[in-house]
């Protein structure tokens, strides 16, 4: 789930597609914006935020992340979880579970069966953009016969550009991130490494 999280909010990427002649000013401009949110969370300095998802009641975490490239962290009540861009080290603090560290490829997270839901293609949305009582909101609209994601809004603060909130929606099911203590840069990847002497006594599971 903590991947999913990550890849909702990478809803931004579509800030570095190409803009076509046929969007309307309101879209270039809703581009233009995405671009500025885009690299103050996926720029080389790296961002950390603060997380409270909702999907409709069913699921509610809430956690810090870390991110910096293709590097990140995270952790909430129940999991710490660190990825160096090619192994996703987890570890689970459930005190009736053993004390143990996962071990997962961080192309093929086996863990994270939600990923796949939250397939995000630029190309297959059109883009607008309004004011909103508490900044501005993007939205997303897929265009017809796109599977995954119906339609995303992403509310931004009308100055920075930093982000507030992300919603998506999937077939009827809408998942809602609220984001706080946002900061771009600063992220070292010290603040990354998994520190693994801290677990040297814990068993290592592989499930690559």
């Amino acid at each position: 789930m903590r991947n999913s999280i990550f890849l909702v909010l990478m809803l931004l990427v579509s800030a570095l597609c190409e803009v076509s002649a046929q969007e309307t000013a309101n879209s270039r401009q809703a581009r233009r914006i995405f671009t500025n949110a885009y690299q103050q969370v996926f720029g080389e300095q790296g961002a950390t935020l603060r997380y409270d998802v909702n999907i409709t009641g069913i699921y509610k975490t809430a956690g810090q992340i870390w991110f910096k490239g293709k590097k990140s962290k995270f952790s909430d009540a129940k999991t710490d979880s660190w990825n160096d861009g090619v192994t996703v080290y987890t570890v689970r603090k459930n005190k009736k579970r053993k004390r143990e560290v996962e071990i997962h490829n961080a192309r093929k997270n086996k863990s994270d069966k939600y990923s796949s839901k939250f397939k995000f293609e630029p190309d297959n949305f059109d883009y607008s953009i309004a004011n909103h009582e508490e900044g501005l909101m993007v939205t997303l609209k897929a265009k017809k016969g796109t599977k995954g994601i119906k339609e995303a809004q992403v509310l931004l603060k009308p100055q920075t550009y930093e982000p507030i909130r992300v919603r998506i929606k999937i077939a009827f099911i809408w998942t809602t991130i609220k984001i706080s203590e946002f900061r771009s840069g600063g992220i070292t990847d010290e603040i990354l490494r998994f520190p693994a002497e801290q677990f040297q006594d814990y068993k290592f599971i592989d499930k690559r």
